[in-house]
């Protein structure tokens, strides 16, 4: 038996396949970010556990402030694509994936909250963001901020 099926041009052998391996890729850091919001998260922070890198304004009672150290592990399922330097996708289409370490934090909240609205489209953004609570994305946003 072949590792193909025989009557498969070798156009499908070299592009076809590794698309549908990102695809699949792609699938499990979706189902790996929904995991994390049904209820898998880190251990709580403790009073002895270290605070967020970066300073944390004073906030509005009920306002979600983002900490960098419980984003850290919602993180794995990001990394696949955006820690890799100048990793480009091919789904739906071929484009670079930006690195996020650095970037603005509320750039990235309001990102993630495009995408879980539909405002942006990307299907692996858009499931990885409808998984995600509002203080999942302040983590995430926070952590990601505190890099450098």
């Amino acid at each position: 038996m072949t590792k193909y099926f025989p009557a498969q041009p070798k156009f499908a052998r070299k592009f076809v396949a590794p698309r549908a391996i990102a695809c699949v890729g792609a699938l499990i850091a979706a189902l790996a970010c929904a995991d994390l919001a049904i209820g898998q998260s880190a251990a709580p922070v403790s009073a002895a556990t270290p605070t967020a890198a970066l300073p944390v304004a004073a906030s509005a009672p009920g306002e979600i402030v983002g900490d960098a150290q419980r984003g850290k592990p919602k993180v794995a399922a990001c990394i696949g694509c955006h820690g890799i330097p100048g990793y480009k996708a091919d789904f739906p289409s071929v484009y670079s994936v930006p690195m996020l370490g650095g970037q603005n934090a509320k750039y990235i909240e309001s990102a993630l909250k495009a995408y879980r609205k539909g405002e942006r489209r990307f299907p692996t953004m858009i499931a990885t963001a409808r998984s995600l609570s509002d203080q999942d994305i302040a983590d995430v946003a926070a952590y990601y901020a505190a890099q450098r």
